[in-house]
C-alpha cells in the first residue's frame, strides 16, 4: 500500500548519519521486543513475516516517523498478537502506565483469489512494466518502480506471494525475478548516470513491455 513506509528515494529528510560501531541493541527492551517477534513467528505461530511486515507499514504515519526501529519491531508484534487474541490491549496500556499505541486496522486486499502460476512467464532480457497498482493492502512492490520499464536480468525462484500471506490468505508461491532499471529513468537528469537499480519483484507485479 502506499503508506509512509514507502519512502524509497524520497528528499527532504536529511543526510544520513551512520553510528560508528553500533550495537546491536541499544537498550535491553530493544532486545525483549526482538525476542518476542521471532518467539511469535517461530515458536507461536501466531502470525506470518509478510503480516508482521505489514503491520508495521500499518502503524500511525506519525507515530512511524517518530518511532525508532525497535519500537516499530515491538508495535507490529504486539498489533498482530492484540488483533489474534493472544494479548489484550487493555491490559498492555495498564502495564505500560499509559496509551500504548498499535497498528491500524487491515485494509482489504485486491488478490484475493488469485490461482498460482504455472511456470514463470518472463525470461532474461524480457522488457517489462511494473503494473501501477496503488492497492489499499500490502504490497512489495515500491511506489517508485510503478509503471517504470525495466529488463529481467535474472529468474529467482518462486517464493510465497506476499500480498497474499500478508492478510492470512492461502499461500501460494510464485515466480519471482530481479529487473533492472536505469536510475535516470527513476529519478531524472538529477540522479546518477549509467547507473542501474536491481529491484526484486514478483510475476503478479508485472505486464510485457510491447
Amino acid at each position: 500500500m502506499d503508506g509512509i513506509h514507502d519512502l524509497g528515494g524520497m528528499v527532504g529528510f536529511g543526510a544520513i548519519d551512520p553510528e560508528g560501531d553500533e550495537p546491536t541493541f541499544h537498550a535491553p527492551w530493544e532486545a525483549t521486543a526482538f525476542r518476542i517477534n521471532v518467539a511469535a513467528i517461530a515458536l507461536l505461530r501466531a502470525y506470518n513475516t509478510d503480516e508482521y511486515r505489514h503491520a508495521i507499514e500499518r502503524m500511525e504515519p506519525v507515530h512511524y516517523l517518530q518511532a525508532r526501529y525497535y519500537e516499530r519491531v515491538l508495535t507490529g508484534a504486539t498489533s498482530l498478537l492484540v488483533e489474534k487474541g493472544v494479548l489484550d490491549h487493555a491490559d498492555l496500556e495498564r502495564r505500560a502506565g499509559g496509551r500504548f499505541p498499535l497498528a491500524l486496522p487491515v485494509h482489504a486486499n485486491a488478490d484475493e483469489g488469485r490461482s498460482e502460476p504455472a511456470a514463470p512467464r518472463f525470461a532474461v532480457g524480457d522488457g517489462v512494466i511494473v503494473r501501477r497498482d496503488h492497492k489499499p493492502g500490502h504490497t512489495r512492490a515500491p511506489r517508485y518502480v510503478r509503471g517504470q520499464p525495466g529488463v529481467v536480468v535474472h529468474v529467482a525462484p518462486a517464493f510465497w506471494y506476499p500480498d497474499a500471506s500478508a492478510h492470512g490468505l492461502p499461500g501460494r508461491r510464485e515466480p519471482t525475478y530481479h529487473v533492472e532499471f536505469e536510475a535516470t529513468a527513476l529519478w531524472g537528469d538529477a540522479a546518477e548516470p549509467d547507473a542501474p537499480v536491481v529491484v526484486d519483484l514478483w510475476e503478479s507485479y508485472l505486464e510485457p513491455r510491447s
